[in-house]
């Protein structure tokens, strides 16, 4: 795999775990659990193979929905998981940006998280993002409200934005823009997950349920997405000129 055909940011939708715990006879949870040591597997294979980015669907702003014992039960899975990976994160330089609206969640996530990203903030080789209570739609709204309150206190000249200077209100406004988005569990959809900033992105289905994605199925994807040929609106004839 060389840098030239190695996406620089990989964004994943982690899908999967709920089904994986049916299959194996286990309470949902557990699934939930071994979804969490695939993300460490993730993290670890990204960062070797190249990839600059990665960005991981963990929490929904329609997860909320679910039984609230499901919902207790990941809130403390998520603080488990920030706090015991600290550690990983400063020793392997991954700078941590959550994207969503995260001061909705519990104050001690909160407190993780904020600590987490005050910690990591210099750390410019590999970025992981974490997307929780996060939805595109929602994302948009508020970079929209921020753009009407830049134009009333006359920071931004409403006619002169273009999708450059309106991306900057986005939650990702410091991350590049996906170039390959994962799908796990053979579903085929996007749910609501970077949809503006994937406009572009090449989309690989897997099959594969989310605790079981490993190694191989990580660069099967890479591999798909070294094939494709990317041309941005463009003929094939302009790209190879």
């Amino acid at each position: 795999m060389t840098a030239q055909n190695t996406p620089k940011h990989i964004a994943i939708i982690m899908d999967g775990n709920g089904r994986w715990a049916k299959q194996h006879k286990v309470p949902r949870i557990e699934g939930h659990h071994r979804g969490a040591e695939a993300v460490k597997r993730t993290i670890k294979v990204a960062q070797e193979n190249g990839v600059k980015n990665l960005t991981l669907f963990a929490f929904s702003v329609e997860n909320w929905n679910r039984p609230k014992l499901e919902v207790s039960a990941l809130m403390n899975l998520l603080e488990r998981f920030l706090s015991e990976q600290m550690p990983e994160l400063i020793k392997r330089k991954i700078r941590l940006r959550v994207i969503g609206r995260y001061r909705e969640l519990p104050e001690r996530i909160q407190a993780l998280l904020h600590e987490a990203e005050e910690t990591t903030q210099d750390y410019d080789e590999f970025t992981l993002g974490l997307a929780l209570n996060y939805g595109s739609r929602t994302e948009v709204v508020d970079a929209v409200k921020a753009v009407a309150q830049a134009a009333n206190a006359g920071l931004v000249d409403l006619n002169k934005i273009d999708y450059n200077s309106f991306r900057q209100y986005l939650y990702t406004r410091d991350m590049p823009d996906p170039d390959l988005v994962i799908r796990t569990s053979g579903e085929c959809r996007l749910s609501n997950f970077l949809l503006l900033q994937s406009a572009y992105a090449e989309i690989y289905l897997s099959k594969v349920l989310w605790p079981d994605f490993d190694e191989a199925e990580f660069k099967a994807a890479i591999a798909e997405y070294s094939s494709r040929e990317r041309r941005y609106g463009k003929t094939t004839e302009q790209i190879k000129a």
